[in-house]
């Protein structure tokens, strides 16, 4: 909400700057968006008046003004299509300047002198209208300072308030907060009961009592619409954010401004029959003010008389029953609409309103009277007229009650930490409006006004006094607490160090259902009969998942299926195997899996794009491993059905099978809609978590040694069982063994590999000498002979 502060001090003006004030505004809650000067710097600039308008002799668009300043005339060239004869309008003379650096000067424009620049309101920074010069009253003062004259010292405040603060939603109700906050007393407008003059009223009957408990109504006869608004109301509406319209109108909006209550005036002679106030009929059409035609919901009120819908109440007012300007009589109209009745309606036929905004947060329920005789006196001051007797429709078992709240000494002390003086407390409380129903010791019983519906409960009192006592002159203190430290066993390795291991190898981790479907766990595992869902979500979600493969390739399918070729995913989760009949026969078992697909790198200039393979997925998963400081897996040919025969293996930790890595099974790839390889691993979580303790040793100081060998075995020997025997019979000294090449083709039987094995030994308390080496090699080429068969190779 925008308002004026000239307009805010005029009901409530404490001695406190612009700055302290904004400052003050938002520390008790309701925030200050935006501080904005109603005007651009200026000065120089005086009421003019202008006595002629010739046309410019070279220039067709241009005219030649006389203008008079009250005191001299000044030649003046002028462009704007608005310029005549008999018009008042702001005039910068000679050296005034117009923002930072604009200086008027003596000018020729096509031969013709010109003393001056007739302003419009966007030069001025007054408006954005720049259609013509800005047009004054024919009552402003010629001569006087144009700044002087429209109290352009002035600044808008645009306060942005919760839903729950719609009290603030006026001028007065933000006037009372700010008295409030400083103990100084407010001097609003004093409304008066207007002298009835005609005996002409308009029948009026709400049929939606529960939505509408309070409706008044007004004739006002012979108008004239045709009246100029004050300029101190269109200047106040401008900085509101209003645009001036005709003087009934601008009444209206003048007055939800100023006391926070919508109104509406209807044009009685469009008026048929009486006032109805009803429900609408499903299908019924209206045209509103801003010309849309909405088909009207059962659910929404509306504003009709004997023929048709007038309006959707609290919302928008129709096309037809409008003032206008052949309007001579109005009927004027002050409701209160209950906040739920009209919450979402103005959403939901795309419309936000001034008024609906009021409405759907809520509006004083005792505000409709004052409202509309403030309305009366304002219309018969500008616009005249004879003024017919109110008509009231009330419901007083409708209306909202005044909530009778207790706070409690006890609950005030504890929330805001700090015992508050009880006198204090209760001058908070009388301030803000409630009525003291008890004060004792212990507690304050009020009644909250009508006004502050969002008080109900006892923390709504909590909040108000905080608010008006400061929040900066509560106590403020670090929260303390004992904080008990899990202690960190170096014998589990943490799962997030796992998940970044794999993050730093591309993957990307995945939460797939632990639910698949039948069809998919038989195509994986067949030879297991998967735990059903009594109650699946749905057909494909019937069992629980017997692995986490299923999950991740469906993961990938549905990547491929995006044009997603290139694809990491991981995953740690349960499996479950065995039966829900017995809880100790059904098996949870932590995993951790993973997939791999696509190219090795992504798409780049400077390598060739291979693919991924095998190899790529064994060392990720003995990245895994790497992490658990000596417990290092080893590898066997598996016999697992969904995985390619010759590229997977088992996992084994210290003889214990682990889990499995290796290619996804052509044909089950192929089953799936896979267009390229899938390489997946599944390990137990429990074996990449349990690390050994790390052991402080030495590093030796003595040099390595290293001798080749080069080894002719059968083709189905696993290089794995050359390491285990080299390990067994090389000796204390034996550092590592390294496969640096394997070799099939021509020049060796075709039954046969070449396997390159790099071996290192390294003493720790003296240099090996080649005696002790060359036995060593000796001793692990007879073990390899008569283990697997294995001669060097010549």
């Amino acid at each position: 909400m925008k308002i004026s502060e000239n307009w805010l001090r005029e009901w409530v003006n404490p001695s406190i700057s612009s700055d302290d004030l904004v400052a003050q505004i938002t520390l008790a809650g309701l925030e200050v968006d935006e501080v904005l000067p109603v005007a651009a710097e200026f000065s120089g600039v005086v009421v003019g008046e202008i006595i002629s308008a010739e046309p410019h002799p070279n220039a067709d668009k241009l005219q030649v003004c006389q203008v008079s300043d009250g005191a001299e005339q000044f030649q003046v060239v002028c462009g704007a299509p608005n310029a005549r004869a008999g018009i008042k309008i702001p005039f910068a003379k000679i050296g005034a300047v117009l923002g930072a650096d604009f200086k008027i000067k003596k000018a020729k424009l096509r031969q013709v002198e010109s003393f001056g620049m007739l302003c419009s309101a966007s030069e001025l920074g007054v408006s954005d209208d720049n259609d013509g010069i800005m047009e004054l009253p024919s009552a402003a003062p010629t001569g006087e300072d144009f700044r002087a004259f429209l109290g352009l010292d002035d600044q808008i405040i645009d306060v942005d308030l919760t839903p729950n603060r719609s009290d603030c939603l006026s001028l007065a109700g933000l006037a009372r907060e700010v008295g409030v906050l400083n103990k100084v007393d407010l001097t609003p407008v004093v409304v008066t009961a207007a002298d009835v003059s005609i005996d002409d009223t308009f029948p009026v009957r709400v049929e939606a009592v529960d939505a509408c408990p309070r409706y008044l109504g007004r004739v006002i006869r012979g108008v004239n619409v045709g009246a100029e608004t004050p300029l101190w109301m269109t200047e106040k509406l401008r900085r509101s954010g209003i645009r001036s319209i005709d003087p009934i109108v601008d009444i209206t909006n003048y007055v939800m401004l100023e006391l926070g209550q919508p109104m509406h005036a209807f044009d009685l002679a469009n008026l048929s029959g009486s006032i109805v106030v009803r429900m609408a009929t499903a299908g019924e059409k209206i045209v509103l003010l801003d010309g849309q035609e909405v088909s009207l919901r059962e659910d929404t009120m509306v504003i009709a008389d004997d023929k048709a819908p007038l309006a959707i109440a609290g919302v928008m007012g129709g096309e037809g029953s409008g003032v206008n300007v052949d309007t001579q009589d109005v009927f004027l109209e002050s409701a209160f609409f209950a906040p739920i009745a009209l919450a979402g309606k103005a959403r939901s036929y795309g419309l936000h309103t001034d008024s609906s905004h009021r409405f759907e947060r809520g509006v004083d329920a005792t505000l409709q009277e004052k409202a509309i005789e403030r309305a009366t006196a304002l219309v018969l001051e500008i616009a005249g007229g004879q003024v017919g007797p109110i008509v009231r429709e009330v419901a007083p078992a409708s209306l909202p009650e005044a909530a009778v709240v207790t706070l409690r000494r006890k609950k005030l002390d504890q929330y805001l930490a700090v015992s508050i003086d009880k006198d204090l407390v209760t001058d908070i409380l009388t301030r803000l409006g409630l009525e003291m129903l008890e004060v004792t010791d212990e507690a304050w019983t009020t009644k909250a006004p009508s006004h502050r519906f969002d008080i109900a409960i006892e923390a709504d009192l909590i909040e108000e006094v905080a608010r008006i006592y400061g929040y900066d002159n509560l106590p403020s203190s670090m929260p303390q607490a004992a904080v008990n430290f899990t202690p960190q066993s170096e014998s589990k390795t943490p799962i997030q160090a796992l998940r970044s291991v794999l993050v730093a190898h591309g993957y990307q981790e995945a939460i797939t259902y632990s639910f698949i479907d039948p069809v998919l766990s038989k195509q994986f595992l067949p030879d297991i009969e998967p735990v059903p869902l009594a109650n699946p979500i749905s057909a494909d979600m019937g069992v629980m998942r017997p692995s986490l493969i299923p999950g991740l390739v469906k993961a990938y399918l549905h990547n491929q299926n995006r044009q997603q070729s290139r694809v990491r995913l991981f995953e740690t989760g349960r499996r479950f195997i065995g039966t829900v009949d017995a809880l100790d026969e059904l098996d949870q078992q932590q995993q951790i899996s993973g997939l791999i697909a696509g190219s090795r790198d992504s798409e780049a200039w400077y390598h060739n794009g291979d693919k991924v393979d095998f190899y790529d997925l064994k060392a990720h998963v003995d990245a895994l491993f790497d992490l658990n400081d000596g417990r290092q897996p080893t590898y066997e040919r598996s016999q697992c059905e969904f995985l390619h025969p010759g590229r997977s293996v088992d996992v084994f930790v210290d003889g214990e099978f682990v889990g499995i890595l290796g290619e996804l099974h052509p044909q089950l790839s192929k089953t799936l809609g896979a267009n390229q390889p899938l390489y997946v691993f599944d390990i137990a979580l429990a074996a990449v978590i349990d690390a050994k303790l790390p052991e402080y040793k030495a590093i030796s100081k003595f040099p390595e040694v290293r001798r080749d060998l080069a080894l002719l075995v059968d083709r189905s020997v696993p290089v794995a069982d050359l390491e285990k025997v080299i390990s067994e019979f090389a000796g204390d000294a034996f550092k590592e063994v390294l496969v640096f090449d394997v070799y099939q083709g021509q020049g060796i039987d075709e039954t046969k590999k070449s396997v390159a094995l790099g071996l290192t030994w390294q003493h720790p308390s003296h240099t090996l000498s080649d005696e002790e080496v060359n036995n060593s090699v000796e001793t692990i080429v007879a073990a390899l002979a008569e283990k697997l068969g294995a001669v060097v190779r010549g």
